[in-house]
C-alpha cells in the first residue's frame, strides 16, 4: 500500500529494514515481517476500441491509473500486404 508519509520512507530505506524494488513507480519492499493489515482495492478496466484505461482505486483515493491507446492500422496493414499479393 502507498505510504502517506516520505519521512517514513526514508527512515525504512536509512535503517536498512525496506529496499527500493522498483523505480517506476517507485516502490520499496520491507525486509521485515509486517501484521496482516489489508485495504479492499477494486480494479477498473475500460477496453474501448481505440483505447484501453486501468484503475485501482482504494475507499478514498486512486492508486493507480493508465491509458494505452490501441493500435488501429491493423487492418490496413493487412489489406496492402494482400494487394501486394495479387
Amino acid at each position: 500500500m502507498p505510504a502517506k508519509r516520505r519521512g517514513k520512507v526514508k527512515r525504512l530505506l536509512k535503517d536498512g529494514r525496506a529496499e527500493v524494488a522498483k523505480l517506476e513507480p517507485y516502490a520499496i519492499q520491507l525486509l521485515y515481517e509486517s501484521a496482516e493489515y489489508t485495504q479492499p482495492i477494486s480494479l477498473g478496466v475500460d477496453a474501448g476500441s481505440k483505447a484501453m484505461g486501468i484503475s485501482a482505486a482504494a475507499k478514498k483515493e486512486e492508486l493507480y491509473a493508465a491509458e494505452a491507446e490501441l493500435r488501429t492500422d491493423i487492418v490496413d496493414l493487412l489489406s496492402a500486404g494482400r494487394a501486394f499479393r495479387r
